[in-house]
């Protein structure tokens, strides 16, 4: 039986999670946030159409306009917590003592949604892991899917349900807007076929050409499926993946096409900024709630 906890689980780096998944939820750094950068990250999102490059050499801190719409780690992990506290109450008097919540699962696919929404730029990883997650975190996370993945504790499945649904009340689930996902999905796409976007990836191939690999854009070699293997990194993908980072810097491709999905996203926000402000609302309610769950423990 699968535990029902409220911890959030996010898809392993892949296609998957740039298109089906880019809206993920917000950033997740963790377990490093600090104050100062959540404060600040917090003003940024609080404007409604900003694009935002934190370090212009770290595309991890660089928010598309659409963030400010999107539930944040910090604020899933609030509402899990309160949830995950109010469903283990539950349990406890229903005579389940042992039950536990599922653990939150790390990020595989970097600090934040940008850190791997083009793919690859960080040249240190590279060299040491390929195309591949760090290998710290491959291993936690690898831990607590084995954790979470299968409730031992003997629990009543209906009871859980029950428990879940009570926590529903004090503590709702963060929402992904459906329109929000759909419009973030929709910008990516979007900024793949246009005129500068593909100018630059033809840059790109033909530097990558040059070093002796040969794919027609960035995330071919990113999703090459000779280096899915979660439990080999070869040299073959390190000297790619070298060769990429480079390429990827000398043409400044993160950075045009950062800049041509943020143009499409404020133009999405300017059509459709009603319905986005309210998903925001609803979640923002849910943030509330929650953190009043936690303030009275």
């Amino acid at each position: 039986m699968k535990k029902t906890g409220a911890s959030q689980v996010v898809m392993p780096l892949g296609i998957a999670i740039l298109v089906a998944g880019i809206g993920v939820g917000g950033w997740a750094f963790l377990g490093q946030e600090d104050s100062t950068r959540n404060a600040s990250e917090s003003a940024i999102l609080n404007s409604p159409a900003a694009a935002h490059v934190g370090n212009p050499h770290d595309v991890a801190t660089w928010r598309l306009p659409l963030e400010a719409y999107q539930p944040s780690t910090e604020q899933t992990r609030t509402i899990s917590s309160a949830r995950d506290g109010l469903i283990d109450q539950c349990m406890d008097a229903a005579g389940y003592p042992q039950w536990t919540p599922a653990p939150d699962l790390p990020r595989l696919d970097g600090a934040s949604p940008m850190d791997s929404r083009y793919g690859i730029h960080n040249a240190q990883r590279a060299a040491k892991r390929g195309y591949h997650p760090d290998e710290a975190t491959q291993k936690e996370y690898s831990a607590a899917v084995a954790v979470g993945a299968v409730d031992q504790s003997g629990s009543d499945a209906k009871v859980l349900r029950k428990c879940a649904g009570q926590a529903d009340a004090k503590a709702p689930q963060a929402q992904q807007s459906e329109a929000v996902s759909k419009a973030d999905a929709s910008s990516f796409l979007a900024s793949m076929k246009d005129p500068a976007v593909l100018e630059v990836f033809a840059k790109w191939s033909a530097c990558m050409k040059a070093k002796g690999y040969v794919y027609a854009e960035p995330m071919d070699a990113h999703e090459d499926v000779r280096f899915h293997d979660p439990s080999m990194v070869t040299e073959l993908e390190i000297a790619t993946a070298t060769a990429d980072v480079q390429c990827r810097a000398e043409h400044k491709v993160q950075k045009v096409w950062f800049d041509v999905e943020t143009r499409l996203q404020q133009k999405t926000i300017k059509e459709n900024q009603p319905a986005f402000e309210e998903a925001k609302k609803v979640n923002q309610e849910a943030v509330r709630k929650s953190s009043a769950v936690l303030g009275a423990r």
